[in-house]
Protein backbone atom coordinates (compact mmCIF):
# COMPACT_ATOMS: atom_id res chain seq x y z
CA UNK A 1 0.00 0.00 0.00
CA UNK A 2 1.37 3.43 -0.96
CA UNK A 3 1.98 5.99 1.74
CA UNK A 4 1.66 9.53 0.28
CA UNK A 5 3.58 12.32 1.96
CA UNK A 6 2.31 15.87 2.15
CA UNK A 7 4.46 17.21 -0.67
CA UNK A 8 3.47 14.50 -3.15
CA UNK A 9 0.14 14.06 -4.90
CA UNK A 10 -1.23 11.11 -6.85
CA UNK A 11 -2.61 11.95 -10.29
CA UNK A 12 -5.17 9.58 -11.77
CA UNK A 13 -4.67 9.02 -15.51
CA UNK A 14 -7.32 8.49 -18.14
CA UNK A 15 -6.30 4.84 -18.42
CA UNK A 16 -7.17 4.16 -14.80
CA UNK A 17 -3.56 4.20 -13.57
CA UNK A 18 -1.73 6.89 -11.63
CA UNK A 19 1.66 8.52 -11.26
CA UNK A 20 3.37 10.45 -8.51
CA UNK A 21 3.61 14.23 -8.82
CA UNK A 22 5.27 16.81 -6.59
CA UNK A 23 2.82 19.37 -5.20
CA UNK A 24 5.50 22.04 -5.54
CA UNK A 25 5.88 21.18 -9.23
CA UNK A 26 2.11 21.17 -9.78
CA UNK A 27 1.78 24.59 -8.16
CA UNK A 28 4.67 25.99 -10.21
CA UNK A 29 3.26 24.68 -13.50
CA UNK A 30 -0.34 25.74 -12.85
CA UNK A 31 0.61 29.27 -11.77
CA UNK A 32 3.05 29.91 -14.61
CA UNK A 33 0.90 28.46 -17.38
CA UNK A 34 -2.09 30.49 -16.20
CA UNK A 35 0.09 33.61 -16.03
CA UNK A 36 1.23 33.13 -19.63
CA UNK A 37 -2.34 32.63 -20.79
CA UNK A 38 -3.55 35.76 -19.00
CA UNK A 39 -0.88 37.88 -20.73
CA UNK A 40 -1.37 36.43 -24.20
CA UNK A 41 2.00 34.68 -24.13
CA UNK A 42 0.86 31.05 -24.14
CA UNK A 43 1.55 29.35 -27.45
CA UNK A 44 -0.94 26.82 -28.73
CA UNK A 45 0.70 24.05 -30.79
CA UNK A 46 -1.26 22.99 -33.85
CA UNK A 47 -0.99 19.55 -35.46
CA UNK A 48 -0.35 19.51 -39.20
CA UNK A 49 -2.11 16.60 -40.88
CA UNK A 50 0.19 15.79 -43.78
CA UNK A 51 3.07 17.51 -45.54
CA UNK A 52 4.31 20.99 -44.65
CA UNK A 53 3.95 22.71 -48.01
CA UNK A 54 2.56 26.02 -49.31
CA UNK A 55 -0.78 24.87 -47.96
CA UNK A 56 -1.36 22.66 -44.93
CA UNK A 57 -4.23 20.83 -43.33
CA UNK A 58 -5.09 21.41 -39.67
CA UNK A 59 -8.25 20.08 -38.09
CA UNK A 60 -9.46 18.90 -41.47
CA UNK A 61 -9.19 22.41 -42.98
CA UNK A 62 -6.81 23.49 -45.72
CA UNK A 63 -4.98 26.75 -45.03
CA UNK A 64 -2.41 28.88 -46.86
CA UNK A 65 0.81 28.22 -44.95
CA UNK A 66 2.86 31.31 -44.14
CA UNK A 67 4.59 29.92 -41.05
CA UNK A 68 7.03 27.40 -42.50
CA UNK A 69 10.79 27.86 -42.89
CA UNK A 70 10.60 25.66 -45.99
CA UNK A 71 11.85 28.59 -48.10
CA UNK A 72 12.46 26.73 -51.35
CA UNK A 73 9.70 24.13 -51.08
CA UNK A 74 12.27 21.33 -50.87
CA UNK A 75 10.64 19.61 -47.88
CA UNK A 76 8.15 18.06 -50.30
CA UNK A 77 10.40 17.80 -53.36
CA UNK A 78 9.92 14.51 -55.23
CA UNK A 79 13.59 14.15 -56.13
CA UNK A 80 14.60 14.44 -52.48
CA UNK A 81 11.94 11.92 -51.50
CA UNK A 82 13.38 9.44 -53.99
CA UNK A 83 16.94 10.00 -52.77
CA UNK A 84 15.82 9.52 -49.16
CA UNK A 85 14.06 6.26 -50.02
CA UNK A 86 17.17 4.97 -51.81
CA UNK A 87 19.30 5.79 -48.77
CA UNK A 88 16.94 3.86 -46.50
CA UNK A 89 17.16 0.87 -48.84
CA UNK A 90 20.96 0.91 -48.91
CA UNK A 91 21.86 2.17 -45.41
CA UNK A 92 18.82 1.59 -43.18
CA UNK A 93 16.70 4.02 -41.22
CA UNK A 94 19.30 5.07 -38.63
CA UNK A 95 23.04 5.68 -38.38
CA UNK A 96 23.28 3.19 -35.52
CA UNK A 97 25.88 4.95 -33.38
CA UNK A 98 27.56 8.22 -32.51
CA UNK A 99 29.89 9.57 -35.17
CA UNK A 100 33.12 8.67 -33.35
CA UNK A 101 32.27 4.99 -32.83
CA UNK A 102 30.91 3.75 -36.13
CA UNK A 103 28.06 6.12 -36.87
CA UNK A 104 29.93 8.12 -39.51
CA UNK A 105 28.58 6.79 -42.79
CA UNK A 106 29.91 7.47 -46.26
CA UNK A 107 26.74 9.52 -46.71
CA UNK A 108 27.78 11.84 -43.88
CA UNK A 109 31.23 12.36 -45.37
CA UNK A 110 29.75 13.13 -48.78
CA UNK A 111 27.33 15.60 -47.21
CA UNK A 112 30.18 17.37 -45.44
CA UNK A 113 32.24 17.53 -48.62
CA UNK A 114 29.33 19.18 -50.43
CA UNK A 115 28.64 21.62 -47.59
CA UNK A 116 32.26 22.81 -47.69
CA UNK A 117 32.06 23.31 -51.46
CA UNK A 118 28.71 25.08 -51.10
CA UNK A 119 29.95 27.46 -48.39
CA UNK A 120 33.40 28.01 -49.91
CA UNK A 121 35.42 26.63 -46.99
CA UNK A 122 38.16 24.04 -46.50
CA UNK A 123 35.95 21.65 -44.53
CA UNK A 124 32.64 21.16 -42.74
CA UNK A 125 31.10 19.04 -39.98
CA UNK A 126 27.45 18.05 -39.75
CA UNK A 127 25.33 17.89 -36.60
CA UNK A 128 21.84 16.75 -35.67
CA UNK A 129 20.34 20.27 -35.69
CA UNK A 130 21.23 23.91 -36.04
CA UNK A 131 20.64 24.33 -32.30
CA UNK A 132 23.19 21.59 -31.64
CA UNK A 133 25.73 23.43 -33.79
CA UNK A 134 25.69 26.46 -31.53
CA UNK A 135 25.78 24.34 -28.39
CA UNK A 136 28.72 22.40 -29.84
CA UNK A 137 30.90 24.94 -31.58
CA UNK A 138 30.91 27.84 -29.13
CA UNK A 139 31.69 25.74 -26.06
CA UNK A 140 34.37 23.74 -27.90
CA UNK A 141 36.42 26.88 -28.52
CA UNK A 142 35.48 29.43 -25.85
CA UNK A 143 35.82 29.04 -22.05
CA UNK A 144 35.70 31.02 -18.80
CA UNK A 145 38.93 32.84 -19.72
CA UNK A 146 37.38 34.29 -22.88
CA UNK A 147 34.75 36.88 -23.89
CA UNK A 148 31.96 36.83 -26.47
CA UNK A 149 30.50 39.93 -28.12
CA UNK A 150 26.93 38.89 -28.94
CA UNK A 151 24.27 40.87 -30.80
CA UNK A 152 21.30 41.43 -28.50
CA UNK A 153 18.89 39.88 -31.04
CA UNK A 154 20.88 36.70 -31.62
CA UNK A 155 18.95 33.42 -31.70
CA UNK A 156 18.24 31.56 -28.46
CA UNK A 157 20.59 28.73 -29.47
CA UNK A 158 23.48 31.22 -29.68
CA UNK A 159 22.60 32.58 -26.25
CA UNK A 160 22.51 29.08 -24.77
CA UNK A 161 25.75 28.11 -26.50
CA UNK A 162 27.44 31.19 -25.05
CA UNK A 163 26.17 30.37 -21.56
CA UNK A 164 27.40 26.80 -21.86
CA UNK A 165 30.91 28.00 -22.71
CA UNK A 166 31.09 29.97 -19.42
CA UNK A 167 32.79 32.81 -21.31
CA UNK A 168 32.02 36.41 -20.38
CA UNK A 169 29.02 37.44 -22.50
CA UNK A 170 29.09 41.08 -23.59
CA UNK A 171 25.80 42.10 -25.16
CA UNK A 172 26.07 44.44 -28.15
CA UNK A 173 23.26 46.73 -29.29
CA UNK A 174 21.58 45.29 -32.36
CA UNK A 175 23.64 45.92 -35.51
CA UNK A 176 25.26 48.92 -33.80
CA UNK A 177 28.79 49.05 -35.17
CA UNK A 178 29.86 51.91 -32.90
CA UNK A 179 28.80 49.86 -29.88
CA UNK A 180 30.57 46.78 -31.23
CA UNK A 181 33.81 48.67 -31.84
CA UNK A 182 33.68 50.28 -28.38
CA UNK A 183 33.06 47.00 -26.57
CA UNK A 184 35.60 45.09 -28.68
CA UNK A 185 38.24 47.68 -27.83
CA UNK A 186 37.39 47.55 -24.13
CA UNK A 187 37.45 43.75 -24.02
CA UNK A 188 40.75 43.39 -25.85
CA UNK A 189 42.57 46.25 -24.11
CA UNK A 190 41.41 45.08 -20.68
CA UNK A 191 43.82 42.15 -20.90
CA UNK A 192 41.32 39.96 -19.03
CA UNK A 193 40.59 37.51 -21.83
CA UNK A 194 42.61 34.98 -23.79
CA UNK A 195 40.30 35.13 -26.80
CA UNK A 196 37.43 37.38 -27.87
CA UNK A 197 34.74 36.22 -30.30
CA UNK A 198 32.06 38.23 -32.09
CA UNK A 199 28.85 36.31 -32.83
CA UNK A 200 25.94 37.36 -35.02
CA UNK A 201 23.04 35.89 -36.90
CA UNK A 202 23.50 36.35 -40.65
CA UNK A 203 19.78 37.06 -41.01
CA UNK A 204 17.78 37.90 -37.90
CA UNK A 205 14.83 35.55 -37.82
CA UNK A 206 12.18 37.79 -36.26
CA UNK A 207 12.83 41.00 -38.22
CA UNK A 208 14.42 39.75 -41.43
CA UNK A 209 17.30 42.23 -41.43
CA UNK A 210 20.83 41.27 -42.51
CA UNK A 211 23.92 41.52 -40.30
CA UNK A 212 26.44 44.19 -41.26
CA UNK A 213 29.11 41.61 -41.98
CA UNK A 214 31.60 43.82 -43.86
CA UNK A 215 31.76 46.22 -40.90
CA UNK A 216 31.84 43.35 -38.38
CA UNK A 217 34.75 41.72 -40.22
CA UNK A 218 36.60 45.05 -40.37
CA UNK A 219 36.28 45.48 -36.60
CA UNK A 220 37.25 41.84 -36.05
CA UNK A 221 40.43 42.28 -38.07
CA UNK A 222 41.32 45.45 -36.17
CA UNK A 223 41.03 43.75 -32.78
CA UNK A 224 41.85 40.13 -33.76
CA UNK A 225 38.37 38.84 -32.91
CA UNK A 226 37.16 35.35 -33.80
CA UNK A 227 34.24 35.72 -36.23
CA UNK A 228 31.14 33.52 -35.94
CA UNK A 229 28.06 33.79 -38.19
CA UNK A 230 24.90 31.74 -37.71
CA UNK A 231 23.40 31.71 -41.18
CA UNK A 232 20.30 29.60 -40.52
CA UNK A 233 18.01 32.04 -42.36
CA UNK A 234 20.59 33.15 -44.94
CA UNK A 235 21.59 29.81 -46.42
CA UNK A 236 19.43 29.03 -49.44
CA UNK A 237 18.25 32.66 -49.48
CA UNK A 238 21.19 35.02 -49.98
CA UNK A 239 24.38 34.73 -52.04
CA UNK A 240 22.63 32.74 -54.79
CA UNK A 241 21.71 30.30 -52.04
CA UNK A 242 25.15 29.96 -50.45
CA UNK A 243 24.29 32.39 -47.66
CA UNK A 244 25.04 35.73 -46.08
CA UNK A 245 28.81 35.27 -45.94
CA UNK A 246 28.92 34.48 -49.68
CA UNK A 247 26.52 37.39 -50.31
CA UNK A 248 29.25 39.72 -49.04
CA UNK A 249 32.15 37.68 -50.49
CA UNK A 250 33.66 37.07 -47.06
CA UNK A 251 34.21 33.28 -47.13
CA UNK A 252 37.92 33.71 -46.33
CA UNK A 253 37.27 36.25 -43.55
CA UNK A 254 34.75 34.42 -41.33
CA UNK A 255 36.06 31.71 -38.99
CA UNK A 256 32.74 29.93 -38.25
CA UNK A 257 29.87 29.59 -40.72
CA UNK A 258 26.92 27.91 -39.00
CA UNK A 259 23.95 26.64 -40.96
CA UNK A 260 20.89 24.46 -40.77
CA UNK A 261 19.63 21.77 -43.11
CA UNK A 262 16.04 22.13 -41.89
CA UNK A 263 15.01 25.45 -43.46
CA UNK A 264 15.84 26.23 -47.10
CA UNK A 265 17.51 22.83 -47.51
CA UNK A 266 14.21 21.25 -46.50
CA UNK A 267 15.44 18.30 -44.40
CA UNK A 268 16.93 18.30 -40.86
CA UNK A 269 20.33 18.81 -39.27
CA UNK A 270 22.99 21.48 -39.08
CA UNK A 271 26.63 22.15 -39.88
CA UNK A 272 29.72 24.19 -39.14
CA UNK A 273 31.92 25.19 -42.07
CA UNK A 274 35.41 26.64 -41.76
CA UNK A 275 39.10 25.83 -41.94
CA UNK A 276 40.21 22.21 -41.75
CA UNK A 277 41.95 22.58 -38.38
CA UNK A 278 38.75 24.06 -36.87
CA UNK A 279 36.67 21.15 -38.15
CA UNK A 280 39.29 18.64 -36.92
CA UNK A 281 39.07 20.23 -33.46
CA UNK A 282 35.28 20.13 -33.37
CA UNK A 283 35.38 16.40 -34.18
CA UNK A 284 37.34 15.72 -30.99
CA UNK A 285 36.02 18.46 -28.70
CA UNK A 286 32.34 19.20 -29.43
CA UNK A 287 30.04 17.20 -27.20
CA UNK A 288 26.95 16.87 -29.46
CA UNK A 289 29.24 15.29 -32.08
CA UNK A 290 30.85 12.98 -29.52
CA UNK A 291 27.75 11.91 -27.61
CA UNK A 292 24.77 11.95 -29.95
CA UNK A 293 23.86 9.64 -32.83
CA UNK A 294 24.29 11.10 -36.30
CA UNK A 295 21.41 12.18 -38.55
CA UNK A 296 19.71 9.37 -40.43
CA UNK A 297 20.99 8.11 -43.80
CA UNK A 298 17.86 9.46 -45.50
CA UNK A 299 18.41 12.92 -44.03
CA UNK A 300 22.09 13.00 -45.01
CA UNK A 301 21.44 11.86 -48.57
CA UNK A 302 18.48 14.20 -49.12
CA UNK A 303 20.43 17.17 -47.71
CA UNK A 304 23.37 16.45 -50.01
CA UNK A 305 21.05 16.26 -53.01
CA UNK A 306 19.37 19.54 -52.07
CA UNK A 307 22.78 21.23 -51.94
CA UNK A 308 23.56 19.79 -55.38
CA UNK A 309 20.36 21.36 -56.69
CA UNK A 310 21.22 24.77 -55.26
CA UNK A 311 24.75 24.66 -56.67
CA UNK A 312 23.43 23.74 -60.11
CA UNK A 313 20.65 26.36 -60.35
CA UNK A 314 19.40 29.45 -58.55
CA UNK A 315 15.90 29.18 -60.06
CA UNK A 316 14.24 28.35 -56.73
CA UNK A 317 16.06 31.17 -54.97
CA UNK A 318 14.87 33.66 -57.58
CA UNK A 319 11.29 32.41 -57.29
CA UNK A 320 11.48 32.75 -53.50
CA UNK A 321 12.52 36.38 -53.82
CA UNK A 322 9.82 37.13 -56.39
CA UNK A 323 7.16 35.82 -54.03
CA UNK A 324 8.69 37.59 -51.03
CA UNK A 325 8.77 40.95 -52.81
CA UNK A 326 5.17 40.42 -53.99
CA UNK A 327 3.87 39.68 -50.48
CA UNK A 328 5.80 42.54 -48.89
CA UNK A 329 4.51 45.06 -51.42
CA UNK A 330 0.93 43.82 -50.99
CA UNK A 331 0.94 44.02 -47.19
CA UNK A 332 2.68 47.39 -47.13
CA UNK A 333 0.23 48.77 -49.69
CA UNK A 334 -2.65 47.78 -47.40
CA UNK A 335 -1.14 49.82 -44.58
CA UNK A 336 0.57 47.17 -42.44
CA UNK A 337 3.87 47.78 -40.64
CA UNK A 338 6.32 45.19 -42.02
CA UNK A 339 9.36 46.62 -40.25
CA UNK A 340 12.77 46.80 -41.92
CA UNK A 341 13.05 43.30 -43.33
CA UNK A 342 15.65 42.84 -46.08
CA UNK A 343 14.82 39.17 -46.68
CA UNK A 344 11.73 37.01 -47.33
CA UNK A 345 10.95 37.04 -43.60
CA UNK A 346 7.96 39.39 -43.46
CA UNK A 347 6.75 40.45 -40.01
CA UNK A 348 3.49 42.31 -39.58
CA UNK A 349 4.26 44.22 -36.40
CA UNK A 350 1.28 44.76 -34.10
CA UNK A 351 2.80 45.39 -30.66
CA UNK A 352 0.35 44.30 -27.98
CA UNK A 353 0.68 40.59 -27.27
CA UNK A 354 -3.01 39.80 -26.80
CA UNK A 355 -3.97 41.76 -29.90
CA UNK A 356 -1.27 39.91 -31.85
CA UNK A 357 -2.62 36.55 -30.69
CA UNK A 358 -6.17 37.58 -31.60
CA UNK A 359 -5.11 38.73 -35.07
CA UNK A 360 -3.33 35.44 -35.77
CA UNK A 361 -6.39 33.52 -34.60
CA UNK A 362 -8.64 35.48 -36.96
CA UNK A 363 -6.26 34.74 -39.85
CA UNK A 364 -6.51 31.06 -38.98
CA UNK A 365 -10.29 31.17 -38.93
CA UNK A 366 -10.20 32.83 -42.38
CA UNK A 367 -7.89 30.26 -43.98
CA UNK A 368 -4.39 31.75 -43.51
CA UNK A 369 -1.89 30.11 -41.18
CA UNK A 370 0.52 32.77 -39.91
CA UNK A 371 1.65 32.34 -36.31
CA UNK A 372 1.89 35.09 -33.75
CA UNK A 373 5.34 35.76 -32.31
CA UNK A 374 5.40 37.30 -28.84
CA UNK A 375 7.66 37.56 -25.79
CA UNK A 376 10.04 35.87 -24.98
CA UNK A 377 10.79 35.20 -28.66
CA UNK A 378 10.69 38.96 -29.27
CA UNK A 379 10.87 41.84 -26.74
CA UNK A 380 7.70 42.77 -24.85
CA UNK A 381 5.42 45.12 -26.75
CA UNK A 382 6.76 44.10 -30.16
CA UNK A 383 4.39 41.23 -30.94
CA UNK A 384 4.08 40.41 -34.61
CA UNK A 385 2.63 37.90 -37.03
CA UNK A 386 5.57 36.49 -38.99
CA UNK A 387 5.01 35.54 -42.62
CA UNK A 388 7.36 33.23 -44.51
CA UNK A 389 6.64 33.22 -48.26
CA UNK A 390 8.29 30.38 -50.15
CA UNK A 391 9.20 29.44 -53.70
CA UNK A 392 6.26 27.01 -53.66
CA UNK A 393 3.53 29.61 -53.15
CA UNK A 394 1.49 30.69 -56.15
CA UNK A 395 0.52 34.31 -56.77
CA UNK A 396 -3.11 33.27 -56.23
CA UNK A 397 -2.25 32.01 -52.74
CA UNK A 398 -0.44 35.23 -51.91
CA UNK A 399 -3.30 37.35 -53.27
CA UNK A 400 -5.72 35.46 -51.05
CA UNK A 401 -3.47 35.94 -48.02
CA UNK A 402 -3.15 39.70 -48.67
CA UNK A 403 -6.93 40.05 -49.09
CA UNK A 404 -7.48 38.17 -45.83
CA UNK A 405 -5.02 40.44 -44.02
CA UNK A 406 -6.86 43.49 -45.35
CA UNK A 407 -10.27 42.17 -44.30
CA UNK A 408 -9.21 41.34 -40.74
CA UNK A 409 -7.09 44.48 -40.39
CA UNK A 410 -10.15 46.59 -41.17
CA UNK A 411 -12.37 44.50 -38.88
CA UNK A 412 -9.98 45.07 -35.98
CA UNK A 413 -9.39 48.74 -36.77
CA UNK A 414 -5.71 48.27 -37.49
CA UNK A 415 -5.65 49.74 -41.00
Amino acid sequence: MLNYKSNVSAIITGEGGFFMSSKALEQFLDEHIEDLKSRGLYNEIDIVEGANGPTIQIGGRELINLSSNNYLGLATNNTLKQVANEAVASHGVGAGAVRTINGTLDLHKELERKIAAFKGTEAAISYQSGFNCNMAAISAVMDRNDAILSDELNHASIIDGCRLSKAKIIRVNHSDMDDLRKKAKEAVESGQYNKVMVITDGVFSMDGDIAKLPEIVEIAEEFDLITYVDDAHGSGVLGNGAGTVKHFGLQDKVDFQIGTLSKAIGVVGGYVAGKKNLIDWLKVASRPFLFSTAVTPADAAASAKAIDMLMESNELVQLLWENADYLKAGLKDKGFDIGNSETPITPVIIGDEQLTQKFSKRLFESGVYAKSIVFPTVPRGTGRVRNMPTAAHTKEMLDQAIATYEKIGKEMGMI
